[in-house]
């Protein structure tokens, strides 16, 4: 079974990847276990030119895995890009979460990071958080969406409110049986 999906979104420079970054030890330092998708709407490369994984993609593989004990990586030619769904089932079953980077066109509860500095106004908002499935917003302004919103240093809260409405942990910090 895949576990639950939080999409972390927010609009370009707003700051997701560095609260990803906050937010992550967060949820480890409250025994999650937790993996990331990171969603990139143009193709990318993870190859590093003149590696073995590299060249054996260069002569022909569309399927290729790198293993040690302590680590794989799959690089996989696909026909079309694969669902959240597909990629929870097919990568994630043994981890507790998984926290994406994007998808905010997806039907999966959403955090929204957004930083006035960078946009003036959110991509959420009262009226449309309902439908984007808006669980909270982390702004370093006061932005009224209907739904919790917390600091842009708030991941430890952000990380307890996770676990709270996803995750069954009470409030009390001990786990649901």
């Amino acid at each position: 079974m895949a576990p639950p999906i939080i999409c972390i979104v927010g609009k370009k420079k707003s700051g997701k990847t560095t609260f990803i970054e906050k937010l992550l030890p967060e949820l480890r330092a409250l025994g999650i276990s937790v993996g990331t998708i990171k969603h990139d709407a143009h193709s990318f490369e993870m190859d590093v030119e003149g590696k073995d994984s590299w060249r054996h993609r260069q002569a022909g593989s569309e399927t290729v895995v790198v293993s040690s004990p302590d680590r794989v990586a799959l690089i996989k030619k696909v026909e079309r890009e694969l669902s959240l769904e597909q990629l929870a089932e097919q990568f994630f079953s043994d981890r507790k979460l998984i926290i994406t980077e994007g998808y905010f066109r997806s039907d999966y509860p959403k955090i929204e990071i957004h930083r006035s500095e960078a946009h003036e106004h959110p991509l959420c908002s009262t009226g449309n958080e309902k439908d984007k499935k808006l669980i909270a917003m982390v702004s370093d302004v006061g932005v009224d969406t209907g739904q919790p919103t917390f600091g842009l240093d708030e991941a430890k809260e952000v990380a307890a409110h996770i676990a709270r409405q996803h995750l069954g942990w009470v409030q009390s910090g001990m786990w649901e049986r």
